[in-house]
């Protein structure tokens, strides 16, 4: 994947203000922020996030130099949006750069600043709602898109749909994977725990939410259940689909398990023998990364920026087609050669990636433009 290469001169940030603001967060997004809060300070600017008090819990900004500001933003409009948006307009009026992650973060933060403040919007997510819920988010993508001096989207169909909203300086960009601890365990300990000894172990690991589709990766289970050794597939993760999810499994006999939330992610990529992911979009997947670094073979779905992020490291089929998906798995499975060869694609992939360097530089040159057009207002 490469990036849009910057068209302006790379622009000193030492002493420059630079406000994040973010939505609730308990991902790729919170981890993005920290990583950019950490080279800007080193950079020498004043980094300050602004964001719901759970996200410094789990990201920890001040300890990598930055401020923080509690600030009220959640994924619905509330009466706090009030409060929000002042405490915004405060934060803002003195900035180098405003810099939003998320539609709702973005529309908060495009109304309450003054139109001299420059401005920054990261759309890190699309709009999978339907109905009323829908057209709504519609209605803050045409006005973020408009509002913005830059939008910065991590995956192609986002910066399209950026696009036809009105954004004028749309650009893409890439959320970076934090550095891969290595394994606590070796892969057989683990394999133990989890039931697979001498079984093909499919990994799978995000939140149990609709967005991931997991129903169709229990019927692709079930349809690989004739294979001998019978395939164990897990899924790391917890989340409002769980009862649901065991409950299918169950009706199908399918072999999954549920993990649950789970703190050594490393020992289960060393432990697996193929990745999966069946989400109905996704981002720049920190799983899919990390499971390229260490030579996993990965099939999921085509969707959002996998197929960039994955190139020709993995094998991809529609959304919600749990007979392709089943398809491309028993071959991963079944084919020795074929592993050894997608193996080596997704380690020469993850190398090929770009680094956090590279996503700050080009954040920078974002924050470079948007000066300059808040300049010419």
């Amino acid at each position: 994947m490469r990036l849009h290469e910057p068209r302006e001169p790379r622009l000193d940030v030492t002493g420059m203000r630079v406000v994040h603001v973010i939505a609730t967060t308990a991902g790729g997004t919170g981890a993005h922020v920290g990583m950019l809060a950490a080279h800007l300070v080193d950079m020498g600017a004043d980094v300050t996030v602004c964001g719901p008090p759970d996200t410094e819990r789990v990201f920890g900004f001040v300890a990598r130099g930055a401020h923080f500001v509690p600030v009220p933003i959640g994924a619905l409009p509330h009466p706090h949006d009030l409060l929000t948006l002042r405490r915004l307009r405060h934060l803002g009026l003195d900035a180098g750069v405003v810099h939003a992650h998320s539609l709702r973060a973005a529309a908060l933060a495009g109304l309450a600043l003054p139109r001299g403040v420059p401005f920054v919007v990261t759309r890190h997510n699309a709009i999978l709602e339907t109905g009323l819920t829908r057209r709504l988010h519609e209605a803050l993508q045409r006005f973020t898109a408009r509002r913005a001096d830059v939008t910065m989207c991590v995956s192609g169909d986002l910066f399209d749909a950026v696009r036809r909203a009105g954004g004028t300086d749309v650009r893409r960009t890439f959320v970076t994977a934090p550095p891969l601890r290595r394994p606590e365990r070796d892969r057989d300990a683990v394999r133990a725990e989890l039931g697979a000894d001498d079984r093909p172990l499919v990994l799978s690991v995000g939140r149990l939410h609709r967005q991931k589709d997991y129903p169709t990766l229990v019927a692709a289970a079930a349809r690989l259940a004739d294979l001998v050794p019978q395939p164990l597939f897990v899924i790391a993760g917890d989340g409002p689909e769980r009862k649901v999810l065991a409950a299918l499994i169950a009706a199908t006999g399918a072999p999954v398990r549920l993990l649950g939330e789970r703190d050594d992610i490393p020992d289960l990529l060393g432990a697996a023998d193929v990745l999966t992911l069946t989400s109905v979009w996704e981002a720049g997947s920190l799983a899919v990364q990390e499971g390229l670094r260490v030579g996993l073979p990965f099939v999921g779905t085509r969707v959002g920026a996998l197929p960039d992020l994955v190139a020709d490291a993995g094998l991809l089929v529609s959304p919600g087609d749990a007979r392709a998906l089943s398809v491309q798995l028993r071959r991963v499975i079944t084919d020795p050669e074929l592993v050894e060869d997608m193996a080596q694609r997704a380690l020469r992939r993850a190398a090929a990636l770009p680094s956090d360097a590279d996503a700050v530089h080009q954040v920078v040159a974002a924050y470079s433009a948007a000066v300059a057009a808040s300049q010419d207002r």
